[in-house]
């Protein structure tokens, strides 16, 4: 770590809600110091007069200052100067994610790219319990979309993907994510029993974004803090955060409920790893090292045989290569993980070379 950026990581106010405008706040912290921003911010729902349930009950709707706005233009140029100020704290290879309704989201999405900033995906969060659309006269309001985003087209952004496929009983992680809304037990209240902030994210949205694109240790920044979940989940994950908001009435529920938060042991912190970001070993080293043999056998399920040689290529009748290139000659398909596909006894039990690849691994 450069001098420089342990002077910016000294003076980042890490674990500390910030009272103060979003914009000034962030030009006020140090450049290139946060690994990954989580912004949820006013989505400028311009509603139009109160709305009600079929019994006459009022709809408890976001109608607060801070989402109003006075025109597009208004919107866009607040949109425009909050991003250029996060744009700036990020580090080379952090990267962003925002969330918005209908009302914002294409809006966000085109100043994300007027700035540069590499759109990687947009996630749609499907609600698995919406709330109803009482006038029936459009189409129930189901989802939200995500969009993240690095800073620049070649930023080595933070993607946990074996992770996310852990998270998903070992399927790829698709980019349609159905989670509940903030309702229960989950959903704060204040001192009148009133919903402590309209438009709280459940925890598992933000464990799930965390989980995905950081890692222990990392700086999340919530320029948007509300009641806190971004730093609930991080302080829960080992991550550190920066939270920024202007309400005192938020920013004392948000304390109130990260001080509660007990922060997971350091073997639940670690996730599951891409097979890319361990260690190369190549397949030669375990004839150097002599686990297997020249002239040994590994075979193929069906029992096809393929001698090791001493310079770690097979040969199988005339075919010879790496272990990746004979296995795939074999079966006439275009690639082949020789790894699990090349077999060798071990105790009279047949196992996956691999087996051999994992122990070297242990060992560095």
């Amino acid at each position: 770590m450069t001098t420089k950026t342990q002077k910016a990581a000294k003076e980042l106010p890490i674990n500390t809600i910030l009272d103060g405008d979003c914009i000034e706040t962030m030009l006020s912290l140090p450049a290139e110091s946060v690994d990954l921003i989580f912004a949820d911010p006013p989505y400028n729902l311009q509603l139009r007069g109160d709305l009600h349930r079929p019994d006459n009950s009022k709809v408890d709707a976001v109608d607060d200052a801070w989402d109003q706005f006075g025109s597009f233009g208004a919107y866009d140029k607040f949109t425009r100067e909050w991003l250029a100020a996060a744009r700036r704290l990020l580090k080379p290879n952090g990267a962003i994610w925002v969330i918005g309704s209908y009302h914002n989201v294409f809006r966000l999405g085109a100043e994300l790219q007027n700035q540069d900033f590499w759109i990687l995906n947009d996630v749609v969060w499907r609600k698995s319990n919406p709330m109803p659309n009482f006038r029936g006269k459009r189409l129930t309001n189901a989802h939200e979309t995500l969009i993240w985003a690095s800073k620049g087209e070649g930023a080595k952004y933070t993607f946990n993907y074996e992770a996310l496929k852990a998270l998903n009983d070992g399927v790829q992680m698709r980019s349609d994510w159905v989670l509940p809304i903030c309702t229960g037990h989950e959903r704060l209240k204040n001192e009148q029993g009133d919903k402590a902030h309209p438009t709280q994210k459940p925890q598992s949205l933000l464990h799930r974004v965390l989980v995905a694109t950081t890692n222990p240790g990392d700086v999340v920044l919530d320029p948007f803090f509300g009641t806190g979940t971004t730093g609930a989940v991080a302080k829960m994950l080992g991550r550190e955060f920066i939270g920024i908001e202007r309400e005192a009435a938020y920013r004392a529920v948000a304390e109130k409920r990260i001080a509660k938060v007990r922060k997971f042991d350091k073997a639940a912190l670690e996730v599951s790893t891409s097979k890319r970001a361990e260690p190369r070993v190549p397949f030669g080293q375990l004839v150097e090292r002599g686990m297997l043999r020249p002239g040994e056998l590994l075979t193929n399920p069906r029992g096809k045989a393929a001698k090791v040689r001493a310079d770690g290529t097979l040969v199988a009748d005339d075919i010879k290569g790496s272990i990746h290139q004979v296995g795939a000659a074999i079966e006439g398909a275009p690639s082949c993980n020789g790894w699990t596909y090349w077999h060798t006894k071990v105790d009279g039990k047949s196992v996956p070379i691999d087996v051999f690849r994992q122990q070297i691994r242990s060992e560095m």
